[in-house]
């Protein structure tokens, strides 16, 4: 594992064209791609391979079974939560983070997570009116 590039991380992504999209800019900027099981979709899902173009083969990719195996791989201040709850800009996030991690798109992550990592928990504030999501 690279730990010195950034690590992007969906926690049981569910739409195979988001993840598709992640997937193309992680291969675009050289950061390694995680997914956390379970998936809304198969890993040879058409919309998936559609949305992350031709860059498959350069992207750097990790399934894991669960959670527990993707935060093994780094201590908790290099994890950064993004979820609409958190109560912290990312601009505040520390110069220590290495993996970003994301929310399943139609519920983001569970009570559990705001209750332990709150305070890793931080927001990217939408500032355009007609834009509902991320």
């Amino acid at each position: 594992m690279k730990k010195d590039h950034l690590h992007i991380c969906l926690f049981e992504p569910e739409i195979p064209q988001n993840a598709g999209n992640i997937g193309r800019l992680c291969a675009a900027t050289q950061c390694r791609l995680h997914l956390i099981k379970p998936l809304g979709f198969s890993t040879d899902d058409r919309n998936l391979l559609r949305a992350g173009l031709d860059y498959w083969p350069f992207l750097d990719l990790e399934i894991h079974e669960n959670f527990e195996d993707f935060l093994a791989l780094f201590s908790l201040d290099e994890i950064a939560f993004f979820s609409k709850r958190g109560q912290t800009s990312y601009h505040q996030m520390p110069k220590s983070v290495k993996a970003l991690v994301f929310g399943k798109e139609t519920s983001g992550f569970p009570e559990s997570f705001h209750t332990k990592y709150g305070h890793q928990c931080y927001s990217i504030p939408i500032y355009h009116k007609g834009v509902r999501s991320l």
